[in-house]
This record gives C-alpha cells, structure tokens and sequence, in this order.
C-alpha cells in the first residue's frame, strides 16, 4: 500500500526541503520507489539537492497545473545523480525556477484539487511505495490538501520562540484533520541544548511525538545544499537521527 508523506513547516529557513530529500533517498537506498513533488511554486529548490539541472527539465509541476502534460511527464529519474549504489528509484517532480513562470502561477493562482488528482496519478503510473511531498511553508490550500490527504506529516522546525508559536497553528490544523501519523522534527538545535530537554518540552508543548532532533551541522552546512547528506555521510550523528526518523515512517 502506497503511503503519502507530507513534510512542512510554518516558516521558511527550517530545513523542509533538506529532509524530504534525505527522506527520500533514504527510502530508495531501502528498495523501495519513491516520488518528490516540490509543491513550493514561489520559492522551488530541492531540485538543486537532487543536482537536476533547468536543462534537463522537460516538464514540471507548473505544466501539469496548466494542463500541458500529464503529471507523470513532470517527473524525472534522479536516482543515479543521489548515487549509483541506490537499489529503488526517485524521481522528482520540480516547480519550475523560472521567474516568469512563477510571477503567472502567483497571479493567476491554480486549481488546488488538480494537485489531488496527480498525486493519485502519480502514485499509480510510477507504482510508488512512498510520494513526498515538500510543502509550501505556512497555511493555504494546498497545504491543507497534503496535510488532509497524507499518511504522515513530518513538522520540522527550529528550537526558537518564532517557531514554537507557529508550529502550534500547524499542529492544531493536523490534529482537526486526523493525519494517521503526525512527527515533529526539531532542526538545527544548537550543541549549548541538551536535546532531551528539547524533546521533553516540544512533546509537552504540542502533545505530539518527536520524531527526530538534528544537531546544527557544520557539515550540512558545509556541504551547502550540494548533494544529500545522508548518502554522503552515512555515519554522522545527524545522518543517524534521519535513518530513526525513516524506520518510524515505515512502521
């Protein structure tokens, strides 16, 4: 049974895009066939983490909106650009980066429910165990549709009091829509921290499970969005933290 992971945040900066990647390429090193939709229209980027250069994109997610391709046509194999060592698949369905693209989706909006209808269609065409979806950060329509149609919502955030107050609204919406699972991530949580106090006070705080605490990364931030940390560093502590937070998905 195909399960859909949506993965959001309330604001931007948290780290949304970096998880569902590893996330994802986690997944594929496990066997098993996963698909990326990058739902952020006005601010896309996972696809640099994937190494998919505008070249190679044929289609995105934009066309599939204005109905110039079918949505499996927007996806791309990105498998051998994550490592040649992967046994499953992943392929990637990018927004598009162009501006002008991005300027028309913004002021011409789109039909939220079409995204329901290709994720479905995706799912089905690629024969997919898990779809990722990384959401547009904050709440409007289409992220209420991923949360209402996901098998698990990952909520990352960081340990300031910006986001401990928006992640509140987030957890509320997911709780009122009955996500089966909900996790929360709690990113770039500086070495002064002792995590499990961090923990102990976001399960308190939102009576919601932790599913992960990833350290600040002077190697994630070294590495600069230029590949995907948990494939390139297999045995650092953080890259640890993910494999946990994939083996809870998949129970």
């Amino acid at each position: 049974m195909s399960k859909i992971i949506s993965v959001h945040s309330f604001r931007g900066g948290t780290g949304k895009s970096n998880t569902t990647a590893n996330i994802a390429s986690l997944l594929a090193t496990d066997g098993m066939r996963v698909g990326v939709v990058d739902t952020d229209i006005s601010s896309p980027g996972i696809h640099v983490l994937f190494n998919l250069d505008e070249s190679e994109t044929v289609h995105t997610l934009n066309d599939y909106l204005w109905g110039k391709c079918a949505i499996d046509e927007a996806a791309h194999d990105v498998t051998a650009k994550v490592s040649a060592n992967i046994k499953g698949k992943i392929f990637l369905i990018p927004s598009s980066i162009k501006a002008g693209e991005i300027a028309r989706i913004l002021r011409e909006g789109y039909d939220v429910g079409l995204l329901n209808d290709g994720f479905r269609d995706v799912i089905e065409k690629l024969d997919l165990d898990y779809l990722m979806i990384d959401t547009h950060p904050g709440l409007n329509e289409e992220t209420l549709l991923s949360i209402a149609i996901s098998d698990a919502l990952i909520i990352i955030m960081r340990p300031d009091s910006q986001d401990y107050q928006g992640t509140v609204v987030t957890v509320d919406v997911a709780k009122k829509l009955d996500v089966p699972k909900l996790l929360i991530v709690v990113n770039k949580v500086p070495s002064q921290f002792n995590a499990e106090d961090v923990r102990v006070r976001v399960e308190q705080t939102y009576e919601a499970t932790v599913g992960a605490i990833f350290p600040h990364s002077d190697e994630m931030m070294t590495l600069a969005s230029s590949g995907i940390f948990s494939v390139k560093y297999p045995d650092n502590v953080m890259s640890k933290a993910m494999r946990s937070l994939v083996d809870q998905i998949k129970d």
